[in-house]
């Protein structure tokens, strides 16, 4: 017996594999519940009366090629399980599409919060926001410091050439999403390819590291990296330029993104950046490419959410406004070149 599942979730077919792919069929009636807040893969709450587990699955409607890799999700979660790094312990994987109608995995559910609103996260005080700042930080030296090799994650990534490619590939990626004007667009990238820095060392990447993507626990602590459908083997600054990209975002336009990096005592880019560069030792004075290169990526991203949203693709509420967000990540990417 299931209840009513949400929309992209068929419960009933669910309910038939757990029953023989678990060690324990689920004790009861499964119900699911979706996640707010996610803006791409599909994030919902499963429970049995007894356990419950979070199911992760593509959007629906329109998907980018390359993009959303349930597979590849899954398997740097299982790879991180145990390191410095806390992530979901990963449970299950069914690529097959007849299940529940998308490929998809199963983790484990951590407590903890996501942190999006400043006023909840000021209400912890300044001296606890500023340390949390700094625990993101420290996270991302970490794990921006394992071996992806040692981790099992050999070809996980191609980092030769890694930001022509992914320059490459994220110019792609938006013509496959053109449905409007978007002026400014075009040249960004153009600009980008003609000031392609030298990459550092290649590290293991989180893709889209910020601290909504962070579960945090009742102590302060990082208790979950979350969403890894970016991840890859690449030059690490990419993760660093996206952090800084979303804190100076979020002061600028508050309202339009997840603001919690206004709490007072939050650290600022600047510091944030400078953490970082002291415990990794990696050179960041041409951070302003890496910056501007973010702004360029999550443009393209939401750009393909906002093609989803106007083809009755997304599922969940605020996909109205993520439009208007585009152009400020490009106008903010041109900035940022212009140092």
């Amino acid at each position: 017996m299931t209840t009513t599942a949400p929309p992209g979730l068929d419960l009933e077919g669910l309910r038939a594999h757990l029953d023989t792919a678990l060690p324990a069929p689920p004790a009861g009636p499964l119900t699911a519940r979706l996640f707010e807040g996610g803006r791409s893969n599909l994030t919902y709450l499963v429970e049995d009366g007894t356990d419950r587990w979070v199911l992760r699955r593509p959007p629906l409607g329109h998907v980018l090629a390359t993009a959303h890799d349930m597979g590849r999700e899954h398997r740097v979660l299982g790879a991180l399980a145990g390191t410095a790094v806390p992530v979901p312990r990963p449970v299950l994987l069914v690529e097959d599409p007849a299940v529940i109608g998308a490929p998809f995995y199963l983790m484990e559910y951590v407590p903890g919060t996501a942190h999006r609103d400043a006023e909840a996260l000021a209400a912890l005080g300044e001296p606890r926001v500023h340390a949390l700042g700094v625990r993101l930080v420290e996270t991302l030296t970490a794990l921006h410091g394992l071996d992806p090799d040692a981790l099992g994650l050999a070809g996980f990534g191609r980092p030769e050439g890694f930001l022509e490619r992914q320059l490459r590939r994220w110019g792609k990626q938006l013509d496959a999403s053109r449905s409007r004007e978007l002026p400014g667009a075009d040249e960004l990238h153009r600009r980008l390819a003609a000031t392609l820095p030298p990459s550092p060392a290649p590290a293991l990447l989180h893709g889209d590291y910020r601290l909504d993507n962070v579960l945090v626990d009742a102590e302060d602590r990082i208790a979950a990296v979350l969403d890894w459908e970016m991840s890859t083997v690449g030059d690490p600054l990419t993760d660093l330029g996206l952090l800084v990209m979303y804190t100076e975002l979020a002061r600028r336009f508050d309202g339009l993104l997840p603001g919690a990096a206004l709490a007072p005592g939050f650290p600022a880019p600047a510091e944030l950046v400078r953490r970082y560069a002291d415990a990794s030792g990696r050179d960041v004075s041409g951070l302003g490419w890496y910056t501007a290169f973010a702004s360029f990526k999550l443009a393209v991203v939401l750009e393909g959410i906002h093609y989803r949203y106007t083809r009755g693709g997304t599922v969940g509420t605020g996909f109205d406004r993520v439009g208007e967000l585009v152009p400020l990540f490009v106008g903010f990417g041109h900035e940022s070149l212009e140092g």
